[in-house]
């Protein structure tokens, strides 16, 4: 079992700490337009073909960095990165499977949820409920007079997602536990990427060689995977877990914001006052669920971080499950 380090009692320079919520938001932008990319993929490559490109350059480019080793490992630690591959693999093919389908603020405000029921379970506090409450309103309205407009099977791709990202979210916190720095997700990507590739070379085939198509991939590996998660780390190391959470949790409006601008995705007022009543709801559960000494100390300062300035890693020095870094995902 890993020591719990002693929280720090410095508060973090003011500036140091807007430059981390510039990043976390920064990270954010990239996971969000590089699945507009990846909507600007499905004409050529199909689905399949798209998560194909995105997951085998992503991997590339991680194994890459982080040459992460191979040797020292029991049959556990392996069993985990495979778990861990597999939910990367399901969660994106079942996500991009849905933008094809529905525009992508509702999509990614309906697969919010699953994050947020885990953050519900885990509080076991009734203010978590109520907030869940709250998305379920925003869910209610988003599928207001049916889901017809946002195509029923991509919204049940959608929620299906959502419950791969819960997933994804405690086998990452089991694999950070079990890897040093990002080896754990080098290799969950290597696993994710071998998983899907046979798919995504018998639907798109040849097609996935050209130069366009490739130049379009290693975007869209950039901008989901290499860009963000880089950001995402060096937020953490500033940021109270609980405060990096929440900023996450903008996700579906960033979302919205992609698809309006890349993918010319409008939204009705209904549907933007949805996505809203979401974003409310995941802050308002990932707050209920974070203990008093992850949000502030006793002297007003922040006490979630430790003494080398990074972000407090909660139980056995793993992250907290809302916090985990969702930037492999897409």
């Amino acid at each position: 079992m890993t020591t719990r380090p002693r929280p720090s009692t410095k508060q973090a320079p003011r500036g140091g700490r807007l430059r981390a919520v510039g990043l976390v938001l920064g990270g954010a932008l990239s996971v969000q337009f590089g699945s507009a990319v990846a909507a600007l993929l499905f004409p050529r490559t199909g689905v399949a073909g798209a998560v194909t490109l995105r997951l085998t350059i992503g991997a590339l480019l991680m194994l890459a960095v982080c040459r992460p080793q191979l040797r020292g490992h029991d049959r556990a630690d392996w069993a985990s990165v495979v778990a861990f591959g597999l939910a990367l693999a399901g969660m994106n093919s079942i996500f991009y499977q849905a933008i094809d389908r529905i525009p992508l603020g509702p999509a990614v405000t309906l697969e919010v949820l699953g994050p947020l029921a885990l953050s519900v379970c885990t509080a076991r506090r009734l203010a978590a409920w109520c907030w869940a409450g709250l998305a379920l309103a925003g869910v209610a309205l988003l599928g207001q007079g049916g889901f017809d407009r946002l195509d029923p099977a991509g919204a049940a791709l959608a929620l299906g997602a959502g419950v791969m990202w819960a997933a994804y979210i405690l086998c990452s916190a089991r694999v950070g536990g079990r890897f040093p720095r990002a080896d754990g997700l080098a290799l969950a990507l290597a696993v994710a990427a071998l998983v899907t590739l046979p798919i995504g070379l018998v639907g798109a085939g040849a097609r996935l060689g050209h130069p366009a198509v490739l130049g379009l991939g290693a975007g869209l590996a950039v901008l989901a995977s290499v860009l963000p998660y880089t950001l995402e780390l060096l937020a953490l190391r500033r940021l109270p877990t609980a405060t990096f959470a929440v900023l996450m949790s903008l996700g579906p409006a960033i979302a919205a914001l992609a698809g309006w601008l890349v993918l010319d995705q409008a939204l009705r007022a209904t549907e933007v006052l949805a996505i809203g009543l979401v974003i409310a709801a995941s802050i308002g559960a990932v707050r209920a669920g974070a203990p008093a000494t992850a949000i502030e100390g006793g002297d007003g300062t922040t006490a979630a971080e430790r003494p080398d300035g990074s972000a407090d890693p909660g139980p056995e020095g793993r992250l907290s499950p809302a916090a985990a870094p969702p930037a492999a995902r897409r």
